[in-house]
């Protein structure tokens, strides 16, 4: 072999031997550089992990805030009659028959809270004279979902009339009964009080029909020298008067709830107001202070 062919050789294998070196260096820097980017790739997915879950807490948390407050059941009856109007004509001239137009009461809201008052005198001259006096009054309340629905409001305030009857100041031979056959529950409470013009024989029946409370004062007395009226016809007048109210309230809303007696079991359908929307000022005003005591009211009209 030549000389000449023999270098020839030699720098073939040389070229051979850079060439693999540089495909082995190429493949080296490949991999180097496939290393950070798969390291990136892994920090993404590791990142991307972390953030679900940072996601799915929020969205658990944003749904528990979401969810609806408790409610309570809506108020049955949503609005009260006139107050003038809730008795009879005849009603009216059997219990205060010298009566002239009912005085309603003062209110800032009459669908809450109203009252109307009748007076009446029958004046015999030397014979003496014999009085009557009036008063029906009415307290609706509405659901709230701090206080509870507005039929326990109602009950609560039921009661607490009923311990103001019981209780008068001055008051002497009270008695209580309850009353089956008007609304919900009912109860009839009467006593003597005794006032410089005369004995004034008080009735008070106290009523409550679905969320509404129904509060009739009757009370008669004969005055200059006549003889006092008899207490049993006084009740037998007031409870008779205290039916046809609290009939009044639910025929106000459409006929709905129980105005004769039978305890009320479910929500009438003619609510009108939502279990949100509760008459705060009135409910919180008559479960706060006790209502004045019907039977100091004659003395000052007579």
């Amino acid at each position: 072999m030549s000389e000449g062919t023999m270098q020839r050789r030699v720098q073939r294998d040389q070229r051979d031997q850079r060439d693999q070196r540089a495909k082995r260096l190429n493949r080296v820097l490949v991999c180097a550089a496939a290393v950070p980017v798969m390291l990136v790739a892994a920090g993404c997915s590791s990142d991307s992990g972390s953030g679900d879950s940072t996601d799915k807490a929020a969205n658990a948390a944003a749904s528990a805030s979401a969810s609806p407050s408790p409610t309570v059941k809506a108020a049955a009856y949503g609005k009260l009659p006139e107050p003038c109007k809730v008795l009879s004509k005849k009603t009216l001239k059997d219990l205060v028959p010298e009566g002239k137009s009912g005085k309603e009461g003062k209110s800032d809201d009459i669908s809450t809270r109203a009252g109307c008052s009748w007076n009446s005198l029958d004046n015999n001259g030397v014979k003496g004279s014999q009085f009557r006096w009036l008063n029906v009054s009415m307290l609706r309340f509405e659901s709230d979902a701090t206080r509870g629905p507005a039929d326990k409001l109602a009950q609560e305030y039921y009661a607490k009339q009923v311990q103001d009857a019981q209780s008068v100041e001055g008051a002497k031979s009270t008695k209580s009964e309850p009353v089956t056959e008007i609304g919900d529950q009912a109860t009839a409470v009467r006593y003597d009080l005794k006032k410089k013009e005369g004995t004034f024989k008080q009735q008070t029946v106290v009523a409550r029909v679905e969320n509404v409370v129904v509060t009739l004062d009757y009370n008669g007395a004969g005055l200059a020298g006549d003889k006092a009226p008899s207490a049993g016809d006084l009740t037998k007048d007031a409870k008779k008067a205290a039916k046809e109210a609290v009939e009044a309230v639910s025929e106000a809303n459409g006929g709905g709830g129980k105005a004769g007696g039978a305890p009320s079991q479910s929500p009438s359908k003619s609510a009108s107001k939502p279990a949100a929307g509760a008459s705060k000022e009135a409910s919180e005003e008559a479960s706060s202070s006790p209502s004045k005591s019907s039977s100091e009211k004659p003395a000052s009209k007579s």
